[in-house]
Formats: structure tokens, sequence, C-alpha cells
């Protein structure tokens, strides 16, 4: 039998706030590159490229911006690496936000664990979160199972009281084989009847 969830974990980019495949598809569109160029980009290489070092806080912006467009141009095609850090920005999902805040109410803690750049500051948004796990800050970055411990450290918990959402499969691979439950966000709003079905209780 399962343990009962006591902590729900939540990526940010793509999760809580829109996804920037689609402004990558965007930039893609508008520079001529071909299509789904820059997640292929990304994921070459996915723990050892610029991407994964800058996330890691290894490299400086402007060493990742050379980094970023070498490896672009070894790719076949030229880029502007600070127009594709700006396709980040994403808008908040009403509905994870009162997710969040129901989830709150019922006594379950939450975490994020995002993958980024820069330290999120005092975003109001993210006072919900018990923890906070950003890449940038502690130098390990999803899929890297260390990082998935850590939130479970920082929580008290063990693996398998948490459920971890994220919008990408090679992200849930590791808290799956850990022990949590996973939901691939894909639709939001399935996603959080999945996560209901888990927890017990309405959140949307």
């Amino acid at each position: 039998m399962s343990s009962m969830i006591r902590a729900v974990l939540w990526d940010f980019g793509g999760v809580i706030t829109t996804s920037p495949f689609e402004s990558f598809a965007r930039y893609e569109r508008e520079n001529d590159l071909p299509a789904d160029f820059i997640r292929g980009l990304n994921a070459a290489n996915h723990h050892e490229n610029a991407w994964a070092k800058m996330e890691r806080a290894q490299v400086s912006m402007d060493d990742f911006c050379d980094l970023y467009e070498a490896e672009a141009l070894a790719a076949g095609h030229p880029i502007d690496a600070r127009a594709v850090l700006a396709c980040l920005a994403g808008e908040v999902r009403p509905e994870m936000v009162k997710a969040l805040r129901t989830i709150k109410e019922h006594g379950l803690t939450q975490a994020c664990l995002t993958n980024n750049f820069n330290a999120m500051g005092s975003n109001p948004l993210l006072e919900v979160f018990d923890v906070i796990v950003e890449s940038s800050r502690v130098g390990v970055r999803k899929p890297e199972p260390r990082f998935y411990e850590i939130a479970c450290e920082q929580l008290g918990i063990s693996p398998d009281e948490a459920v971890m959402l994220d919008d990408l499969g090679v992200n849930l691979k590791p808290a799956r084989a850990l022990g949590m439950r996973t939901i691939k966000v894909v639709d939001p709003d399935e996603a959080l009847r999945e996560l209901e079905a888990i927890v017990g209780f309405p959140v949307a």
C-alpha cells in the first residue's frame, strides 16, 4: 500500500506558468529556424551543455551566451542567446494558483523545484511554498536525483510521501524512481484532476 501523500512538489515554468515552448516556437518561426530546433539544442548532451551549466550557475551570463550560440552554430543555425532566454517568461495560470492555495489550506506541504538561471526573488506567489529548490542556488538540476532528494530533506519527508508535477517526462523519471507519484502536465485541467485523485480532495 502506498504511503499517504504529505507534500506536493511543483515545477514552475510550464506548470504554474505557461510553457516557454510556445515562445520558442514563435522565435523559430520569426528567425527561419527548423521547428523544435531550440528544444533539440537544449536536450543535446543535456547534463553538460551550456544550458545545464547555466542552470547550475557554473558559467556567467556572457560565457553562457558564447557557449550556447556556438552550440547552435555547430547544430547548423545561428541564434541570439539573450532573445531565447527572453522566451522563458510565461504567464501565471490562475487555476494552478488556486490549487496551490487550496492545498496549503488542507495542510499539505509544498515545494517549488525549478531549473533556473537567476534566483526567483520576492514573488508573492512563492509565499505558498514551504521550500523552494532552485538549480542556480543548489548547483544541481533536474533530472539529477540529488535535486529531488534535497527537496525531500528540506520538507522532512520520504519520496514516497510526495507527488511531483512537471511538464517534462525526463524530469519525472528520477522522481518516480525515488518512489514519488508523478503527474506530467500537458493539459492543466487534466493534471489537476489527477492531483485531486492522489491527494483525495478537490483542488480546482
